[in-house]
C-alpha cells in the first residue's frame, strides 16, 4: 500500500501531463497490467499442474481468450408494441419481458391487461 506522500507525488505528476501524454500513459498501464495478469495466470497454471502431478494426476487447463469471453449479441427484430399506456400514448410495451411498472400497477388496481392492448 502506498503512503499519502507518494500518492500526492504521483497525482502531481499526472496533473502535469498533457491529455495526449496521459492517454499514452493509460495505454501503457493497460499493456503492463495485461502482461502482469498473463504472467500471474501462467504461474498459477504451473503451480496447479505441479500440485496435480505430485498426486499422480494430469490436468489440462484451457484458458479462455478475450474474444471467447464476450458473447456475441443477438440482433432481434424490433417488435411492434402490444400495449399502450392509457394517458400517455408514447409509453408502450411489446408484451415481452417483465411487465412494466405502469401496467403492473394498473393490473393490481383491478384493471384487465387486455384493456390496454393495441387493436390491430
Amino acid at each position: 500500500m502506498r503512503n499519502g506522500t507518494l500518492d500526492m507525488q504521483i497525482e502531481d505528476k499526472l496533473e502535469q501531463l498533457s491529455p495526449e501524454e496521459l492517454k499514452q500513459f493509460i495505454e501503457e498501464a493497460h499493456r503492463t497490467l495485461e502482461i502482469k495478469q498473463k504472467e500471474k495466470r501462467s504461474e498459477v497454471i504451473r503451480q496447479i499442474k505441479e500440485l496435480a502431478a505430485s498426486v499422480g494426476l494430469d490436468v489440462d487447463i484451457r484458458v479462455k481468450s478475450k474474444t471467447a469471453e464476450a458473447k456475441p449479441s443477438r440482433k432481434r427484430a424490433k417488435l411492434p408494441p402490444k400495449y399502450r399506456h392509457p394517458s400517455d400514448a408514447s409509453i408502450t410495451w411489446t408484451g415481452r419481458g417483465q411487465m412494466p411498472r405502469w401496467l403492473r400497477e394498473l393490473v393490481n388496481q383491478g384493471h384487465d391487461r387486455e384493456e390496454f392492448r393495441i387493436s390491430a
